[in-house]
């Protein structure tokens, strides 16, 4: 139940942690400034009644009162909670404001100690997912790699979740829940591989953009990652610190090398993990992530052929035995879909939510392979239960508390941030067809990757002159990018772009499949990262780094036999490392 529900809130981009509910209370604000924050958000509230709210919720805007301080409260256990007020529009500082929400696991050592190194920021990437809640989930598992002596903090990235204004294209959660999941239903259906599927994604995302302009009362410009760059900055120097430190994963590599760009001489140290070609994303292409996306998929049928029945449900003597029956399983399913009813969800489960959910396992084969080979077999069998509940967000309910959904994380942010920041793309049914048979011809998950491009077709026309590059700099401390061999949308060929842009950087590479250097557990990886933000320090050109353990563990073992050669010192970093690629808290760019 519980991966189910993760992995549908990622298709629709809202992961929401119904157990996260802080206590705000802060210093003082503009007046006219919190009467639109409470405007905004009565605009969202939920109408009808249904299950109520968890007792310990409460009402950001009665409770919390954004400053330009940051001031930190206890809120979850092991956490601080903040919001800083910054510009809206760093053209005009003294106008309207935005409010960034934060939350820290503070440092073990006290400021006043010669130990303490500060805040380092995380940015989960996306874009539009939460960095509150990736300090939530992981934050005790980053403060593991990193050692005691620094602040770990997240932000929900203006737009996102908590943080005002957040990016939104209905006026209800209601209108979202039922209108919603059809317009990005119709954005998916490019993968029928027909005119009439690009024709239904290219009205679809004219539809998408006519409802956001009609919901825009002048902030929506301001959600780009040139304003969150700033916003960083504006962080960083609340804690009353010169420069930045900072990991991003996925989309936070482009947000990460923006800020160097823009201010290389507040970089103290700068990790770029599960890098984008920042070029092809701001000239809004999404055309060169999926050159490795292959070598994960193989890696899933050679390492269930070689694990055996045991390990793998879908097991098959030989790698080419399980590519045959998944491909013939794949044909049944276009050919046949399957109706599906379970005790938490119901619909069809066609070749679109397969291949959907097949991809998606691409990112995090540690925590999902053996899942997926599950759900092969039961597929193959006559039983698609356990694949609809892994890529179809349960069914919604109404709320009698207004407030109980007023600061989930949506898929409005991630078309706001990724649309704004691109060039614009011509509107016209042709070009968009012409988009997707050029996309088709270098890969055959086109039909999954090209509705993130195609999204923006009906986007308003605002001013680009925001950032968007270059990138050439030379940063006051050299940056280290990571990237993973057999990555299934940042390939390692973007990191190694990425670094002839910035002077002294040097690229990391993790020989294994999974988005981002975490999707894998290697003690050998992070520890070079520890020793880059302790001792600034980077690993020769050239460095290697291999997981410990794999995918199909080949029998049910225990760590200690898994991990023979872990050195004792480094036991608790590969406890840490072990549970990070086993969290499915999955960066994913996706409309469902």
């Amino acid at each position: 139940m519980f991966r189910g529900r993760i992995i549908a809130g990622v298709l629709a981009t809202a992961i929401v942690f119904l157990w996260f509910y802080a206590l705000w209370r802060l210093s003082s604000v503009q007046p006219q400034f919190q009467i639109r924050i409470q405007d905004r958000l009565k605009e969202s509230h939920t109408v009808g009644c249904g299950n109520a709210a968890a007792p310990n919720q409460f009402l950001w805007e009665d409770q919390v009162i954004p400053s330009k301080d940051l001031v930190w409260v206890d809120c979850v256990p092991g956490r601080q909670c903040a919001r800083l007020a910054v510009p809206l529009n760093y053209s005009d500082p003294e106008g309207e404001q935005a409010v960034i929400a934060l939350i820290r696991k503070p440092a073990l050592v006290p400021k006043s100690s010669k130990f303490y190194r500060g805040p380092v920021l995380f940015n989960p990437g996306g874009p539009g997912f939460s960095g509150v809640d990736l300090i939530v989930q992981m934050g005790d598992l980053f403060a593991s790699i990193l050692g005691p002596q620094f602040d770990i903090v997240g932000f929900d990235s203006r737009g996102v979740g908590r943080s005002f204004p957040r990016a939104s294209f209905f006026k209800t959660d209601v209108e979202r829940a039922l209108w919603g999941p059809t317009i990005l239903s119709m954005l998916g259906t490019v993968s029928n591989n027909s005119y009439e599927g690009i024709a239904r994604t290219w009205a679809s995302a004219r539809l998408l953009g006519q409802l956001a302009a009609e919901n825009d009362d002048g902030y929506l410009k301001h959600i780009n990652t040139d304003q969150t760059a700033r916003d960083m900055l504006r962080i960083v120097e609340a804690h009353g610190r010169e420069k930045i430190q900072y990991w991003g994963f996925s989309y936070g590599s482009v947000l990460g090398a923006t800020f160097a760009a823009m201010f290389p001489d507040k970089v103290e140290r700068l990790v770029l993990d599960g890098v984008l070609d920042a070029e092809n994303y701001y000239a809004t292409l999404w055309s060169n992530n999926l050159l490795d996306t292959n070598k994960g998929l193989d890696q899933f049928f050679s390492g269930c052929a070689e694990a055996g029945p045991l390990s793998c449900a879908f097991w098959a003597p030989t790698a080419d035995d399980v590519r045959q029956n998944f491909t013939n399983l794949i044909k049944s399913i276009r050919a046949r879909p399957l109706p599906v009813r379970t005790d938490l969800n119901y619909g069809i489960l066609d070749y679109n939510s397969v291949r959907l959910a097949i991809f998606i396992c691409l990112y995090a084969p540690y925590h999902f392979f053996q899942f997926l080979a599950q759900g092969l077999a039961e597929l193959a069998a006559g039983d698609g239960g356990r694949l609809l509940e892994f890529v179809k967000a349960p069914p919604f309910q109404c709320s009698c508390d207004p407030s109980e959904h007023l600061y989930d994380v949506v898929w409005d942010a991630q078309t706001a941030i990724l649309c704004n920041d691109g060039d614009d793309i011509p509107d016209d049914l042709k070009s968009t067809q012409e988009y997707f048979e050029r996309m088709a011809n270098t890969s055959s998950w086109a039909d999954v990757w090209s509705p993130i491009r195609l999204s923006c077709v009906g986007w308003p026309k605002f001013p680009k002159d925001h950032f968007q590059g270059p990138f050439d700099s030379n940063t006051s401390h050299p940056i280290l990018l990571v990237g993973n061999t057999a990555d299934p949308v940042t390939p390692l060929a973007s990191a190694k772009k990425m670094s002839h842009f910035f002077n002294g950087s040097v690229v990391l590479t993790q020989d294994s499949p999974g988005h981002c250097s975490y999707s894998s557990p290697s003690v050998c990886t992070q520890k070079y990262i520890r020793d880059y933000f302790v001792h600034g320090t980077l690993p020769e050109p050239g460095t290697v780094c291999s997981p410990i353990g794999k995918p199909f563990p080949p029998l049910p073992v225990s760590s200690d036999t898994q991990v023979p050669f872990v050195a004792e010192e480094d036991k608790e970093l590969f406890k840490a490392v072990e549970q990070l690629s086993k969290i499915p808290f999955i960066p994913f760019p996706l409309r469902m």
